[in-house]
């Protein structure tokens, strides 16, 4: 009988440890989501923050389809946090 429970515990122990991993794995994936969406929106609006930009008609007929990413940039421009410290959070790094 004790070796089911030490079998049980030892399931309990890697489903814990399983849930931890898929859980940062799933924050750095957000985190890097909303990073493309940043450069995204800088490759094609560029010219606001001096980057080279794509063609005009390249970037006017996209314009409509970035109304998200827009909104994206305006609120982390508002709302500006320090990138490098949220990737160490997310890492666990103290």
């Amino acid at each position: 009988m004790k070796r089911h429970g030490f079998v049980n515990w030892i399931k309990h122990i890697l489903s814990t440890i399983d849930t931890s991993h898929r859980e940062q794995a799933a924050g750095l994936t957000e985190f890097e989501a909303r990073e493309l969406e940043n450069i995204f929106v800088l490759l094609l609006m560029g010219s606001f923050t001096g980057i080279p930009a794509p063609p005009s008609f390249i970037a006017a007929e996209l314009l409509p389809h970035l109304q998200h990413e827009i909104k994206v940039l305006k609120f982390r421009a508002e709302n500006a946090s320090d990138s490098l410290a949220e990737m160490a959070g997310l890492l666990g790094i103290d």
